[in-house]
């Protein structure tokens, strides 16, 4: 059943890959062209998934949705694991009272949430998806500096993190050949998961009108955009590739956790 969750979410998610990477080199139509002749046109040949208020071609915006989806994912977490990761660590292997000061400080940005750091940006520099990226990226980093803590104090309690102590290696030394590789593969699972809510975070942004404008082709908008009572299947598609992008990816995420923790595997 794991292998079949897991083998789930790699199809998902490599749908959303596939269709980014496509969506560099070709689309059927241009996702910002506007045909008002043929608004709310119903999926079939030329425009396979139909066509929304504007006459857009409902695939090729959906395609290029995926890059924006894909792109705020990665740079939200790489903002979030740049950042948490070395104050985790730092306060798992400093003193107690730099420690707490972290851990403090991260419990203070832990209580705003991505919607209303988009929105005081957005008010400081204008919405756009980059303020979104950001907003998210943010709001993710007293995840990681949570995780790296617990995970660096578990590791310094080794026998062998206290002898490399003892011995007088340094401080960065210590912590790059001996705490990170061992907390690595729990901050990889993390990683999956923080993606998957990065995604699901985006497209709350877009639909609010917080992450880039109307032109930028992104899965929020398109839902946002849809008629429920004229063309409900507009919004069912956008609303159909979220839900595959997220699911995808927290099933590699547990698959993941299960392959690393012995105690989760499948007995053979």
């Amino acid at each position: 059943m794991k292998r079949f969750t897991v083998v789930a979410g790699l199809v998902a998610a490599g749908l959303v890959v596939l269709m980014a990477l496509v969506s560099l080199v070709w689309t059927p139509f241009d996702p910002a062209q506007v045909a008002p002749d043929i608004r709310y046109a119903a999926p079939g040949w030329p425009h396979l998934l139909g066509t929304d208020q504007f006459g857009m071609d409902t695939l090729s915006r959906l395609m290029v949705g995926a890059q924006t989806t894909l792109v705020v994912g990665i740079l939200a977490v790489a903002i979030a694991a740049v950042i948490g990761v070395p104050l985790g660590m730092l306060a798992g292997m400093s003193h107690r009272w730099a420690g707490e000061a972290v851990s403090r400080g991260s419990d203070i940005l832990f209580a705003l949430p991505a919607l209303l750091l988009a929105i005081l940006l957005a008010a400081a520099v204008g919405a756009s998806v980059v303020t979104a990226t950001i907003a998210i990226g943010a709001s993710t980093i007293p995840i990681f500096v949570r995780m790296a803590r617990a995970a660096t104090l578990t590791v310094m309690s080794q026998e062998y993190i206290r002898a490399a102590v003892v011995s007088g290696t340094p401080w960065g030394t210590t912590a790059v050949r001996h705490v990170l590789p061992n907390i690595a593969p729990l901050l990889g699972v993390q990683a999956a998961a923080s993606f998957s809510m990065a995604i699901l975070a985006e497209a709350g942004l877009s639909y609010l009108g917080l992450s880039g404008p109307r032109t930028t082709p992104t899965w929020g908008r398109m839902l946002y955009d849809a008629n429920l009572f004229t063309a409900p299947v507009q919004a069912i598609i956008p609303g159909v590739a979220i839900v595959l992008a997220v699911m995808g990816f927290n099933l590699i995420g547990d698959g993941v956790r299960d392959y690393l923790d012995p105690r989760l595997r499948e007995v053979r």
